[in-house]
């Protein structure tokens, strides 16, 4: 192959301001004209892969969802051999863990709507998760998607249980962080399934637990189902071996719960993740939502088995930027990415999951503080030990 063939194509530069033209905001760094060809940019990236789609996708998913029934089918066999318990929830393990994150998260984005299997259809998919995958849909894409990192608005922000932010008012309540934090890891699936019911604004007083009626009911629906199936039905088969079986599903839910639950924080909440007001968020451009995804976000780097199990959420960035394109595609427009960052002069932000996790922890303990330490007394060192400070986008790259 020739050395031509090789190279890749030269970009022009980012443009430059026009006269008279400000960034949009401090968390915004570009202005106008230059958010107009970012999001031209994007768009570009989008539209190539959208006509780009065929038969690869499909096979790769359906390589997916095969290998994810095998590892089911192999762990429920495994736990009538009591020795090879281990291997049993093992097995089972990385079922609910290609389940939820490879096949769920990205069918119920629409992903795979465009292949016509009602097997991988956003509409009739159901995921192994006490989360009815409707409620998931309406809060997770569309509010989530929607409204990402934009504090009052995006309900992820710490879920309506943690303190994930500065601009999130401090209450001692939040001195409990790093404890709920640490049960919502191990319970996340439950902590998913309770988002929509928005607990906290009823204890607010902003919400009637009337208005949860339906949301109620779908949830106990799901519950009993998953319940039944966990925790009766299949220990049941087992006979005699019913109390190994089911602690083996229970175990097998709780390591699915801490992976996912790390993979999404660490794609969220990490140091140099900025976040957004309503008011700079108003009326914003293609460019200006664009630009929102990739600051909100962060990446994890990793193995391309690790990318798979993460169902390729360690690209948390190319995610935000393209919810609906497969998600096996963001490892292939990763360094397209990363290159329009650097023409811009914007933070990509990524790095290994030991980090990223150091970063969220981290996080989580300084936002149980309050900005003022006098509110609670002795905390000073912990605090200047925390580094309790909001880094501005300009030093994320510092932060990191």
């Amino acid at each position: 192959m020739s050395a031509l063939t090789t190279e890749q194509p030269v970009r022009e530069p980012a443009p430059a301001p026009q006269p008279d033209e400000q960034p949009i905001s401090a968390n915004l760094p570009l202005t106008p004209s230059q958010l107009e060809a970012f999001g031209a940019e994007m768009d570009a990236i989008r539209q190539r892969i959208i006509a780009d789609l065929g038969e690869a996708d499909a096979d790769y998913i359906r390589k997916v969802l095969k290998a994810q029934r095998g590892f089911e089918v192999a762990g429920r066999a495994l736990f009538y051999l009591p020795p090879a318990w281990p291997l049993a929830v093992a097995a089972l393990s990385i079922s609910k863990i290609l389940d939820n994150m490879e096949i769920g998260h990205n069918v119920m984005h629409g992903q795979y709507d465009w292949m016509g299997d009602p097997a991988l259809n956003s509409r009739m998919f159901e995921w192994d998760n006490v989360c009815p995958s409707e409620q998931w849909k309406y809060s997770h894409n569309y509010i989530h998607h929607t409204f990402t990192n934009i504090v009052g608005k995006d309900r992820d922000v710490g879920y309506g249980i943690l303190r994930m932010d500065a601009d999130q008012k401090w209450h001692p309540y939040y001195l409990g962080n790093p404890v709920y934090a640490l049960l919502l890891m191990l319970f996340f699936e439950w902590g998913v399934a309770m988002h929509d019911l928005e607990v906290e604004n009823i204890v607010a007083g902003k919400r009637k637990i009337s208005e949860n009626a339906a949301l109620h009911r779908g949830i106990m629906r799901k519950v009993k189902r998953q319940a039944l199936k966990d925790y009766v039905l299949f220990p049941a088969l087992t006979g005699p071996l019913f109390p190994l079986t089911l602690a083996g599903n229970a175990t097998a839910n709780l390591v699915r719960n801490i992976w996912a639950f790390n993979i999404i924080f660490c794609g969220h909440f990490p140091a140099g993740v900025a976040s957004f007001s309503v008011e700079e968020t108003e009326d914003e451009s293609r460019g200006q939502w664009y630009l929102r995804q990739l600051l909100g976000s962060a990446n994890i780097t990793g193995s391309k088995l690790f990318h798979v199990m993460s169902g390729n959420l360690s690209h948390q960035i190319e995610h935000h930027l393209f919810p609906d394109l497969p998600a096996r595609r963001y490892p292939e427009v990763a360094d397209e990415v990363r290159e329009i960052c650097e023409r811009y002069g914007l933070q990509y932000n990524t790095g290994p999951l030991g980090h990223q996790l150091f970063s969220v922890a981290k996080k989580i303990c300084r936002f149980a503080l309050p900005d003022d330490v006098s509110q609670v007394p002795g905390v000073g060192l912990v605090r200047g030990l925390l580094g309790h400070k909001k880094a501005p986008v300009a030093d994320v790259a510092e932060a990191a």
